[in-house]
């Protein structure tokens, strides 16, 4: 039933594209949407592709004119060597189909995504069906429905992220994008480098957990030597330390048979 001829307007004007996610004519930066974007920057992912995704999901629904969107995660190339290939470490995407696209660039190492890295500077074609550019990647793109995409990049270091956008009509990327597009790379970036910076703290604190454990029970198989052999503590030591490396036994597993009342290997 359509509407009474007083109801307001609504507040969006979208359309469903053939790669499934929403086109708009403008976007709102909501309270919702606000939340959503600050979220990306907390570590709420064990890897870089849950992180890549959650930024793909959002800039597909967020973007203007935004049909689907793609992210990777990129090794920093060597400054001494600024011809290298750069080596894409995670990508994700919010459609297969894009997905493909992506995969089928990363496996061919040249491309639009690459020139990006290489010159950390945006790239952006209104229309793909006259580009010229990188031939092998627009046709991928043309027979997946994609006419328009923008792709940025973002340095965190040591992360760096390119976020592409993707249109399903001539310039349907309008001036709304930048704002929005920039802020979810800048959160996406941030939040790979936290999952980062907490992975390599959660490492270090089982390390050193490990290490605690591990001098303790060679402090109790000390004790029960110096008990059993009437000796003091650094002979005790020497002695395990002495079988430890003539019956090719780590110390710790040593002193776990001793405390373990398993004998002497």
């Amino acid at each position: 039933m359509p509407p009474p001829a007083h109801a307001p307007p609504p507040r969006h004007s979208a359309r469903q594209d053939n790669l499934g996610g929403v086109t708009s004519t403008e976007t709102v930066l909501t309270d919702q949407l606000a939340l959503e974007i600050a979220r990306l920057g907390m570590v709420g992912e064990s890897s870089d592709v849950g992180t890549l995704h959650r930024v793909t999901d959002l800039a597909a629904r967020a973007v203007p004119g935004c049909a689907g969107a793609s992210s990777v995660r990129w090794a920093l190339p060597e400054p001494s060597a600024p011809d290298d290939r750069p080596e894409p470490l995670a990508s994700a995407a919010s459609h297969p189909d894009l997905a493909e696209v992506v995969d089928r660039q990363l496996s061919r190492g040249h491309g639009p995504i690459f020139d990006v890295v290489r010159d950390r500077a945006a790239l952006t074609s209104d229309d793909i069906l006259g580009e010229t550019r990188w031939p092998e990647a627009m046709s991928d793109m043309l027979r997946r429905g994609v006419r328009c995409f923008t792709t940025t990049p973002h340095l965190n270091p040591p992360v760096l992220v390119t976020l592409s956008l993707y249109g399903v009509s001539p310039k349907a990327l309008g001036h709304g994008r930048h704002a929005i597009a920039a802020l979810l790379i800048a959160q996406g970036s941030a939040a790979v480098s936290n999952s980062r910076q907490y992975d390599d703290v959660h490492r270090t604190a089982v390390q050193l957990q490990a290490a605690v454990e591990a001098r303790a029970i060679v402090d109790q198989a000390k004790g029960i030597l110096m008990h059993a052999l009437g000796c003091d503590a650094d002979e005790a030591f020497a002695e395990m330390r002495r079988i430890s490396q003539t019956r090719h036994v780590k110390l710790t597993a040593l002193a776990q048979r001793i405390v373990g009342h398993q004998g002497l290997p």
